[in-house]
């Protein structure tokens, strides 16, 4: 290889180190990801065996967000549990989600999200509510 072509992703530059990252966590979340939540908040959850080790650390470190959990031992069977919740869900993953996830990419998951989306009024409130009109912003005038 020339000295010129990254070795790996996290060689590239900024931009498509980016665009990396995020192709491989949406790609991973389509495949293994669950969207959902608690009845109280949503929440996106990865869950997979605990050889994925190496893989769950760089979304940790890529996505610090997002909070890992494990690795636990449940029926047989040893995963860690990567979880995204609250503002960092709302404000960081949703857009790259939004951004990727499309009925053409995989129309199970983009259902999946927008489920999660309606239940949990996820990014409504912001494109729900309108503008202030500047008559609505005077004092009124009797």
């Amino acid at each position: 290889m020339s000295p010129d072509v990254p070795h790996s992703p996290d060689e590239a530059d900024g931009e498509a180190t980016e665009a990396f990252r995020e192709g491989l966590l949406v790609g991973i979340l389509v495949g293994e990801g669950h969207f959902g939540g608690d009845g109280r908040q949503p929440q996106v959850t990865l869950r997979m065996h605990v050889r994925h080790e190496s893989l769950f650390r760089w979304i940790e470190a890529h996505f610090p967000g997002g909070r890992l959990y494990g690795p636990y031992t449940h029926g047989g069977r040893s995963y860690y549990q990567w979880m995204a919740r609250g503002t960092y869900l709302r404000d960081e993953l949703l857009p790259i989600l939004e951004r990727h996830v499309t009925p053409a990419l995989d129309e199970r998951t983009y259902e999946r999200l927008q489920e999660m989306k309606s239940r949990y009024r996820l990014g409504l409130e912001a494109r729900e509510r309108p503008a202030p009109e500047a008559d609505s912003l005077s004092t009124p005038t009797t």
